[in-house]
């Protein structure tokens, strides 16, 4: 089975994405996350308003097997979460990458995008 990195996306170690659009960022889990997680069940996300340090646990998501925190890839302040994802978890295991996404958080220094891993070392990194 391909896990799926898409090459418009930074990655965390943690195997959270982000997705920049000028001075905001959308966060999610990978493709490569929700697989080894199995089915999610239940999603919390951070308050609107929140302001995260990279690195810092900020969301939480439940599967079948385990807890698992999510971390904020960047620094920023939340401006916006996904209500659906949370409504409905399973969109996490579906869509990584569209409707499956957490939070986005307008950016406190977009410069810390820069050493989260490109595509190929991510990919490197889950041994893809």
């Amino acid at each position: 089975m391909s896990t799926q990195v898409p090459a418009d996306l930074k990655y965390a170690k943690s195997h959270e994405w982000l997705r920049v659009a000028g001075d905001v960022g959308t966060v999610g889990i990978t493709d490569h996350a929700q697989h080894e997680l199995t089915d999610i069940v239940f999603v919390e996300l951070p308050a609107v308003g929140r302001k995260v340090k990279a690195g810092e646990a900020c969301a939480v998501v439940e599967s079948v097997k385990t807890a698992s925190d999510i971390y904020a890839p960047v620094s920023g302040e939340v401006i916006e979460v996904n209500k659906p994802a949370a409504d409905d978890p399973s969109l996490v295991n579906s869509a990584p990458f569209a409707g499956g996404w957490f939070f986005k958080l307008k950016l406190a220094n977009p410069a810390e995008a820069g050493a989260l891993l490109t595509p190929e070392a991510y990919k490197a990194q889950i041994g893809g």
